[in-house]
């Protein structure tokens, strides 16, 4: 029964994606939104609650497997970013990733404030609008136009660098929750983190890059070694206490200045989109509609806001630090939504009694607002793989 559960669930999220992708597309919507709408009309609150049937039996299942799409899109960002072009790129946006993201924070705050939550909530609403979707930004950037150019370069150091505030916040969070333990976990960061890079390294230039140059015409020895790889080194790092998504960009990094790199990255490509289709179907199957009427107000304005101020925060940011307006602007477009990280702040959070179920849904709920918004403007507007528009269309 389970097995057949399981076949339905996937059947019903492929057949259904690819149906609403078709109006998506005639409707020239980006397909992101396809997936995210798709959720919450077959997710538990949607059309099964309302016709007391059972579409998905087993919702957790579908955003596990959704986790493991950002894993693969995190490898394959590191396996287009040798290390010392990475680095390079990190010192440049740093001053612009800590900018932004206290003035994110002020604005998340002190809007959640006007609405009238209580400064728990304020705190971690503030804390959930700082960053922009890493997978939106990438899943809209074309390798062959933008990735080996100086726009998709930076974009993608912002996200970056968003992501280890991601996962500090996630830290301080856990802190919080039990007491005396924020030094622990810093502990495990700062060993664990250099441990993570020194071992991934080793491997690759002893072991992996020796397999690779040995086996290099067998293309299914490659493929499975990636992917081993890659879960491997994610799993490594949960284990020191970081997020599997910094382990897979470490091991995507680790090899991409082998020459085999760009086939790997090829290569994977279908297998990340199969599991992305899964993540943006679990963001709109967890969303509680019940309450959409106490919270839509809030989530309306943030989204608003953030949509319009991003853009022009980031613009100015780049700007300021020597980047040409053209590229400051389309960096800051394509950075306007808020984040898969927002959404795990919020459940973070709720989990461990931080914040109030009201402002859970108001992040989940202005969040996928920006998604929809953000991924139609981008996709109407620059060059992207699902574009509309032959002429903006790059893989």
């Amino acid at each position: 029964m389970a097995e057949t559960n399981l076949v339905f669930t996937v059947f019903l999220i492929f057949s259904g994606a690819a149906a609403l992708s078709t109006i998506a597309l005639f409707t020239r919507q980006s397909m992101l939104i396809a997936y995210i709408v798709l959720g919450v009309l077959v997710g538990p609150w949607g059309l099964s609650k309302i016709f007391q049937i059972t579409l998905i039996g087993e919702p957790h299942i579908i955003t596990a497997i959704g986790d493991i799409g950002i894993i693969f899109l995190l490898f394959l960002l590191g396996l287009h970013l040798p290390p010392q072009k990475l680095m390079q790129m990190l010192k440049e946006v740093t001053w612009v990733g800590l900018a932004s993201s206290i003035i994110f924070l002020a604005i998340g705050y002190g809007v959640s404030y006007a609405f009238g939550f209580d400064q728990s909530d304020c705190i971690m609403i503030g804390a959930a609008v700082m960053f922009s979707s890493t997978i939106i930004g990438i899943k809209l950037l074309p390798t062959t136009v933008l990735h080996h150019q100086h726009t998709g370069e930076v974009m993608i150091s912002v996200l970056l660098f968003q992501d280890i505030i991601a996962i500090v916040v996630l830290l301080c969070m856990r802190a919080a929750q039990a007491k005396g333990a924020m030094a622990s976990e810093m502990k495990l960061l700062l060993i664990g983190f250099p441990i993570i890079i020194v071992f991934a390294f080793v491997i690759e230039k002893f072991v992996l890059l020796k397999l690779f140059k040995k086996f290099e015409s067998i293309r299914e020895y490659i493929f499975l070694v990636s992917i081993g790889w890659c879960l491997g080194l994610s799993e490594l790092a949960e284990q020191f206490h970081l997020s599997a998504e910094i382990g897979a960009f470490i091991a995507g990094v680790t090899v991409a200045a082998s020459p085999i790199s760009l086939y790997i990255a090829e290569s994977l490509k279908p297998v990340r989109d199969f599991f992305l289709v899964m993540f943006f179907f679990s963001v709109g199957a967890s969303f509680d509609l019940d309450y959409l009427k106490s919270v839509w107000l809030p989530a309306l304005v943030l989204a608003t806001i953030f949509i319009l101020l991003k853009p022009v925060v980031y613009a100015f940011l780049l700007k300021w630090v020597g980047e040409p307006k053209k590229v400051s602007w389309e960096v800051g477009v394509r950075l306007a939504q808020l984040s898969e990280f927002s959404l795990i702040i919020a459940f973070v959070a709720q989990n461990n009694h931080l914040i109030s179920n009201p402002a859970t849904y108001t992040i989940q709920a202005a969040t996928i607002l920006t998604f929809i918004v953000s991924s139609y403007f981008t996709v109407m507007k620059f060059t992207t793989p699902v574009a509309t528009n032959p002429k903006l269309r790059r893989d």
